[in-house]
């Protein structure tokens, strides 16, 4: 326990650690001294061959250069490697190598660089700043990834633990994010970038007070649903506020009917926590967790998540205060600056290389009881990217609407995957893209429409602007994919199956992560039962039949399910589930791309489209909460995504 507080700040009350890991470390005494390594040891020298080059941007260079590219594995005792600019690759880092320096391998296998004597004298001006610069962002990162590493570890529910449903990042004291953790999805990340903003227009930063933890999960000041807390933590260094680090996850309830589309508005959909402070100067506000506790059917788990959340940027923000006192830094504001303008100028230099001009694409996609149509309309100019939605259908009776945040994160996603996607994802390279939609459409849904599973449409949105950016781009964008996760929640428990008799079956709710195929990509096939856009992954059977009463009677990839072409679409899969006890579960289906399947480019064929029934054969809806009969089970058929392409 004692070591667990070190880690990550503070128990969970109440509840046992569990470990589920252990690393050992193990060394010993030689028994003989070891041999030192002499050159004249290394077999005779022999020239690197570089793998590639790209162009990469050297700290205090005022432009990208073109670097060789060599594969760290191939290099041989007694390889040389001429005068850089170059990068050396292996599997968990990168060896950059400036102008100036060479590189050898020692007869041991080491890689020794050595710099020219005229390259000696010590760096100024803008290259000491620009490598220090460099330095912090990477630091930046590495805190950023460590905060959601300690999310994932600490974390009680597979949707984070197992899926990875979850965000992470540091933001100045404005509210601008200057660094996102690799690990996490584009509509937790993007969204949550503004949830900050709304944090601080309601807490100023004068009010908050070191040990202060702020949470919400409102949808419209958050990332879109009720399912989704997001937390946010100032961090301080002696007596001021330096910087904020916030948080999301998606919890696996949050009460009311389950994670469903059939709710007619937000208030019947489950609990919505405002905007209040979770710990007060250090202390739970153990009002917020009796309301969580008192309203979820899953309090261990939820409950546990918002500790989670809290430790997770109280790792981040220590290993920032220690940066900072590294560096002597007494606030971020022109270490952000530079930040924010130096991607905020790259992302501008990446747009300037399409071709200004407006561009229309638009798609149907299933809806809830009738289809839904989303139209997109991109301008690119000089100063940057406009996406405008007008002409997209109305808002939905159902819980299938998107706050606007939410549509924004993943519009912009989308583009970013073609345009800038080697730009830091930050305040300054989203900047220039801006997204708008009327409000009363699908995607600008106001309070109080039911969003509940608002994904399954806002997920379809990089499909809808890569359609845009292929006419502006030709060649770059893929086909269209299944995209909208197939993640349903199944529940057991009296009063949950209608007219069907539970009985003394074990009660249980759980929610799963799995996904269809990717469309074809330019020169490469679709990738099959993989998440594009959210990046979750499927959450494994073992960890599910684990934690509920169900069975995985199959699990297998839906051969040629992905679209024909010269590169096909990623194939989807098939997935049966049974109660594990023969009783009866509702199944909460929240499923796309059933009537509209994933469109083909440029010749290429249609993925297949999903399909839901019972194994007894008796076909369900892809959306609503229904019932699998005692001793039956659910098929779930996932899309296919599209071909790029004619066939050869």
């Amino acid at each position: 326990e004692r070591e667990y507080e070190r880690q990550y700040g503070r128990l969970v009350p109440g509840l046992d650690i569990e470990v589920l890991t252990w690393s050992a470390t193990v060394s010993a005494v030689s028994a003989e001294p070891l041999a030192p390594v002499r050159d004249e040891d290394a077999p005779r020298a022999q020239p690197g061959r570089p793998a590639g080059s790209r162009d990469i941007r050297f700290p205090g260079a005022g432009r990208a250069v073109a670097a060789a590219l060599y594969d760290r594995a191939g290099l041989a005792a007694g390889t040389v490697l001429p005068e850089g600019p170059a990068a050396i690759g292996e599997a968990q880092t990168t060896t950059i190598l400036p102008e100036g320096f060479r590189a050898r391998v020692n007869a041991a296998g080491d890689l020794i660089l050595e710099r020219d004597g005229a390259a000696s004298r010590p760096a100024t001006g803008a290259t000491a700043a620009g490598i220090r610069d460099q330095v912090i962002w990477d630091r930046f990162i590495a805190i950023v990834e460590e905060q959601a590493q300690a999310l994932i570890r600490t974390a009680f529910s597979t949707t984070v633990r197992e899926a990875g449903d979850l965000s992470a990042g540091l933001f100045d004291t404005r509210g601008r994010m200057l660094a996102q953790a690799v690990t996490g999805t584009p509509g937790h990340v993007n969204a949550m970038a503004a949830s900050v903003g709304f944090f601080l227009e309601k807490y100023p930063l004068a009010t908050m007070r070191d040990g202060d933890v702020f949470v919400t999960n409102d949808p419209w000041l958050g990332t879109g649903h009720l399912f989704d807390f997001t937390v946010v933590t100032p961090v301080f260094r002696g007596d001021a506020a330096v910087a904020l680090f916030a948080c999301t996850v998606h919890v696996v309830d949050i009460g009311g009917p389950g994670f469903g589309p059939d709710a007619g508005q937000v208030y019947e959909e489950g609990l919505c926590v405002p905007m209040l402070r979770l710990f007060d100067a250090g202390r739970p506000v153990e009002a917020v967790f009796d309301i969580v506790r008192a309203n979820v059917r899953e309090p261990v788990q939820v409950i546990g998540d918002l500790y989670s959340l809290t430790a997770c940027n109280a790792v981040g923000g220590k290993r920032l205060v220690e940066l900072m006192d590294e560096f002597g830094l007494n606030d971020l504001d022109a270490v952000g600056d530079r930040i924010v303008e130096t991607s905020r100028v790259a992302m501008l230099a990446e747009i300037a290389r399409l071709p200004s001009g407006i561009y229309e694409n638009e798609m149907a996609v299933d809806g809830y009881d009738r289809p839904v149509t989303l139209r997109a309309r991109m301008t690119i100019a000089a100063d940057g990217i406009d996406v405008d939605f007008a002409g997209t259908s109305p808002m939905s009776n159902r819980g299938i609407n998107v706050p606007l945040t939410y549509a924004q994160a993943y519009a912009s996603f989308g583009i970013r995957c073609v345009v800038g996607n080697r730009v830091p994802n930050n305040a300054g390279s989203l900047a220039p893209i801006r997204v708008t939609a009327p409000e009363g459409c699908i995607l600008n849904a106001p309070r109080p429409a039911a969003v509940t599973v608002r994904h399954v449409v806002g997920q379809m949105l990089p499909d809808v602007v890569l359609g845009c950016l292929e006419q502006a781009a030709p060649g770059r964008a893929p086909a269209e994919g299944a995209s909208s996760l197939w993640n349903p929640m199944l529940l057991g428990g009296r009063g949950v199956t209608g007219d069907q008799d539970y009985g003394d079956a074990t009660p249980f709710s759980v929610t799963i992560f799995h996904s269809g195929g990717t469309g074809a990509r330019p020169g490469a096939d679709g990738l099959s039962a993989t998440a594009f856009p959210s990046g979750v992954r499927n959450t494994p059977v073992e960890i599910t039949e684990s934690i509920a009463p169900v069975i995985f009677r199959r699990k297998e990839y839906r051969e040629g399910s992905g679209g024909a072409g010269r590169y096909r679409g990623g194939d989807g899969q098939v997935i049966e589930i049974a109660h594990a006890e023969g009783a009866p579960f509702a199944i909460f289906a929240l499923f796309d791309r059933i009537d509209h399947p994933a469109r083909g480019r440029d010749g290429g064929a249609n993925g297949a489209a999903g399909a839901i029934h019972l194994a007894s054969g008796r076909r369900l809806k892809g959306k609503g909460k229904q019932i699998v009969p005692a001793g039956d089970a659910v098929v779930l058929e996932l899309p296919g995504g599209g071909g790029l392409g004619t066939p050869e």
